[in-house]
This record gives structure tokens, sequence and C-alpha cells, in this order.
């Protein structure tokens, strides 16, 4: 039989533990509920593509990669003619006014065999990715040409690639998802590019194959799309901090946007892409799709336009994600002699309607790489100031208060080349050209080369001219180059040579000339100096608040070249 004072003893021990026990279910609740407010107030995929604006891509930069494949070190980052990306270049894209960026990455030429990441390029991705953000802009981060035509790729719109794949692919995004999960909301993550099928199609699956459409390989396609689209997603979210509700980006079969009437399986891609499973539940995730339409016919270029836009609300929006275009431009975007070269006023044209049809419809739009493109991103500056302004404008309805340096501002430039290595290359030509439309390519050096140093070589064939000038002045035919030419470099035969190159011309048959700007192929490097024409250098707001940017508007200043009081100067 229990004693008084040990019952007494007893029901106070018990009202002690209730009250611990109810203090601790308490503070519970509360640390949960804060979490779940924390949840909820991360945005929906649908509020970052509208607070994203205009994006633009960092292309030819850090997807860059050996043609063979083989491991590469930080080197890799300026092998197609880019310069190492810099913090000024990013806050030039956002005191234009561009508010994304696509970071496109290649990761396999920097992996070891089991698919580890090289710690100095995880790092070197991470720095730039801290460029985007610090400058205030959002970010997408993605897997790039891991993905496309040809076996150096490693990753394969098919069952039996994704089946020996997977372990791997997954692996890649845990450990980009694990590097940068404390990261905030301006952050998205891009699970794939452009992943074809075995055939190497392109417009939707099995389209490259001798049938044209083979039904079974074709379902065998979306459903590996499916599969990735899903490991991605699970990958990331079980990496935990900000990647349990960071938005993700997932792209259709080849980034296809079903546009276009000449194939009734066009529209494919769309219909068979699902929406990945989401354990953040509905609203974090976005899809992605790529167009480059042919504006040589700008009426049927819109009409393409609008029908596609109409296509992506059908068959994408209505499975519960916003769609981002991650890549546009046109049809020739990446030519030496684009459609922004030939017809300025028709591309301005449809650059307007593009833009204002994407912001009306609700679509995210990141344009594809040429508004600052080669050695202008090192200064930095725009290589089309105007189709810059003209984006902004388009979305914006006005350009007011922001700035679009260009090399018109900065006069004359020389480009001092120093080799590193024999045989290192200068491109002088960096995109593709049909060489009947032009006479040839004109080379202007500071002084005339010793014979023997210097030679052209011309891709695709990979054939090389050696270079034995009478002046500092040179003239190549490039009728003597073969139909088709995607690039020309300047070679050197001595691993020190230091040559300054004055101006690169292509001159057309017509006459017309194009000045093009060389940059690093490989082996050598390129400092560019100007001849500013800037009396002033100030690197604080001068005390008058009249201001105009170089096109003659006033504005308010921020970073750039602006009119004060007559004069050219320069806030920093």
């Amino acid at each position: 039989m229990m004693n008084k004072n040990k019952c007494v003893y007893l029901h106070a021990k018990l009202k002690l533990y209730l009250f611990y026990m109810k203090r601790l279910f308490t503070l519970t609740i509360a640390v949960l509920l804060t979490f779940t407010l924390h949840a909820q107030s991360f945005e929906s995929a649908t509020e970052a593509v509208k607070n994203m604006g205009v994006g633009w891509n960092l292309g030819n930069t850090l997807e860059a990669f050996n043609s063979n494949g083989s491991r590469q070190g930080l080197e890799s980052e300026i092998y197609w003619g880019a310069p190492y990306t810099e913090p000024k270049l990013m806050h030039m894209m956002k005191d234009a006014g561009f508010g994304a960026i696509r970071v496109p990455v290649t990761w396999m030429n920097h992996m070891d065999a089991n698919g580890k990441v090289d710690e100095a390029w995880m790092n070197r991705v991470r720095t730039v990715v801290d460029y985007v953000l610090d400058a205030g802009m959002y970010c997408i981060l993605n897997v790039h040409h891991d993905t496309g035509s040809g076996n150096v790729h490693w990753l394969h719109a098919n069952m039996s690639t994704y089946n020996s794949c997977r372990s791997k692919y997954e692996y890649l995004w845990q450990q980009i998802a694990t590097t940068f999960k404390d990261y905030d909301q301006r952050l998205l993550f891009e699970s794939y590019n452009e992943m074809l099928d075995k055939y190497n199609s392109w417009c939707f699956a099995t389209f490259n194959s001798s049938s044209k459409y083979i039904a079974a390989d074709a379902a065998d396609a979306y459903e590996a799309i499916n599969n990735y689209a899903q490991s991605f997603v699970t990958t990331v979210r079980g990496t935990g901090g900000n990647n349990a509700k960071r938005n993700l980006v997932v792209n259709t079969y080849g980034a296809c946007n079903g546009s276009g009437t000449w194939n009734s399986h066009l529209q494919d891609p769309l219909k068979e892409m699902k929406m990945p499973s989401d354990p953040a539940g509905a609203g974090h995730i976005a899809f992605q799709v790529h167009t480059y339409p042919d504006i040589s016919n700008l009426n049927n270029a819109k009409n393409e336009v609008t029908q596609m836009f109409s296509l992506l609300n059908n068959h994408l929006v209505s499975k519960g994600g916003p769609v981002i275009v991650g890549e546009w431009g046109t049809s020739n975007v990446d030519a030496a002699i684009s459609d922004y070269d030939a017809d300025r006023a028709k591309y301005l044209d449809f650059v307007t309607f593009f833009v204002k049809k994407a912001k009306e419809g609700g679509f995210g739009l990141f344009y594809w790489m040429g508004i600052s493109n080669g050695s202008d991103r090192s200064i930095p500056v725009f290589s089309q100031a105007d189709l810059a302004q003209t984006m902004i404008e388009a979305y914006h309805g006005t350009t007011d208060g922001f700035v679009y340096p260009s090399r018109d501002d900065l006069g004359p430039s020389v480009y001092e080349v120093s080799y590193n290595s024999q045989w290192g290359e200068l491109n002088l030509i960096g995109s593709a050209i049909k060489t009947a439309d032009y006479s040839r390519l004109e080379l202007e050096l500071a002084e005339k080369p010793a014979t023997g140093l210097l030679q052209f070589k011309v891709y695709p064939a990979e054939k090389n001219y050696a270079i034995n000038a009478s002046s500092n002045t040179l003239n190549f035919n490039t009728s003597t180059m073969g139909a088709t030419i995607n690039r020309v470099t300047m070679q050197s035969s001595s691993a020190t040579a230091k040559v300054t190159v004055k101006s690169v011309t292509l001159v057309k048959t017509d006459g017309t000339k194009y000045t093009q700007v060389v940059s690093p192929f490989w082996g050598c490097s390129v400092k560019e100096s100007f001849t500013t024409g800037i009396n002033t250098v100030r690197t604080n707001t001068p005390a008058s608040n009249v201001f105009y940017n170089l096109q003659g508007q006033r504005v308010t200043p921020r970073k750039g070249i602006y009119i004060h009081n007559g004069r050219k100067v320069i806030i920093k």
C-alpha cells in the first residue's frame, strides 16, 4: 500500500513531466510553423519567371569543351573564344535592364570516370554564379553539352542510356545541388539542355532515322526524357536546404517547341512531356524550350511565334508549370553575317514582336549570347547595343535609367597577341560563312610579319595557308577556302611570338565590309587597348545632375559612359 508522502511525490513528478511535455510540444509546433511559413515564402516558378524579366545566355563560356571529350582544366572557359568571365560583365547586364542570366555548363570534361566533379571546376562555376547573384539578377544553372549530337556526349534520350547512366547523372546533380543548397530563390537549376535520341534527331524523336519516324523508338526517347526529368527533381529535393523548394527547370525532348505545320509529329515533344512528381508540391517546376525561327519572311516568322506560344500554353502550361524560352534568336544567330547584320530593321522588328508576345503570355525569355560576345565581354561593352536596348524597351516600355556601352564609345582598338604554344590559334572568323558571298579577308598588322612566322588555318577542312606578306596588310582570297567556312584562325610557328593586330575585315562581293573582333582560340592570349576619345574619367557622379546616354536620351546615371556638360564621362 502506497503511503501519502510517496503519492504526493509521484503526483508532483507527473505534473512536472506533463509541463515539460507541453513545452516540448509547443516548441515543436512553433518550429514546424516557422518552417512552413518559410517554405510558403519561397516564390513559385510562375512568380520567378515574371520576376526575371529579360534574360541572357552566358554562351561559349563554361559550356566550352574539347571535341574529343578529354579532361580539361579551368582553361576550358576560354576555349571557344570568350574571355574569363568577370563581375563587371554582370553589372553591365544589370545596368542595361536585364534581370536574369542563364549559365550553361558542360561537366563531362571536368569529371573523373566515376562522375566526381573536379573541385576546382565546381568552385569556378560557383564563382560565376556568385557574379550573377551579386549583381542582383536571377541565375539558371544547367547541365549543357553533356547532351547533344554525337558520341562524345554521354546523356542521350533512350532508355538503355538512361538505365546505364542514371546513377552517374543523379550523382552529378547531387554534387551540384549540395554545393548550392543554401543559395536563395534567385538560383534555379535546369536538368539538361538539348537531349537527343540515338539517331541525333532534332524537331522530334526519330526524325533523323532513315524512315523519318519510328513509333517505338520515339516512345522510348520520350519515356527517357521523362525519366531524366524525374531523376533530376528527386535528386535535387533529396539534398535538402533551400533545394527542398527551389524552382527547377525541365526541358522537352531536344528543347523542341512544337511550332510549324510541315510534320504531324512536331508537337510530340510537348504532348509527351510530363510534369515530374515533386516532393515540394505543386508550383515549383518550369518547362523550357528553345526557338530559332527563320525570319526571311517576317510575317511567317511572326505567325510561327504566335503559334508556338499557343502550343506551349495548351501542352505545357496546362500541366501546371510556366514555360521559359531558354534560348532564342533567329536561324543564323551564330553566323558571321547574321540576320542582325544583313537586315537590321527587320531583325529589330522581329525582336520587338517576340519580346512583347513573350511578356504578354507570361513566358520567360533568355536571348542566346550575341549581344555581348568574345572580347567585348572583357571590356565590357555590348557587341549589339541597339539590340539589347530594343529588347529592354519592348519588355519594359522604356530604357530610361539603363545604359548600353558599345565599342563606338571607345574608339579604334588594337589587339596585342601573345602566343604561348607553337601553332596556337587566334580567331579571325569564328562563325559559318558561304565563301561565294565574300571576296576576301583583310588583315592589318602593326608591322610586316617575319617569313614563315604566321599562317592561316581554315575550318572545317583544317587546311593551312602560309602567310608570306610583302607588307603589314594581308588580303586573303576566300574563294580558295572551300564552299563553307566555320572558322579562320591565325597560327604562329613560334611559341613566344608577339603580334599586334590593328584590324580584321571580312569583305563581301558587293564591297560591303564587316569588322571582325578577334579572340583567342587556344595557345594565345589577347590584350585589347583603345583610343577612347573620352575627355574626363570620373569615379564619382559629377555635381550636375543632367546626363544623357549615347543615344541622346536624358537618363539617371548609374555605371557606364554618359554625355555630361558636352563631354563623355565614365561613372564607375
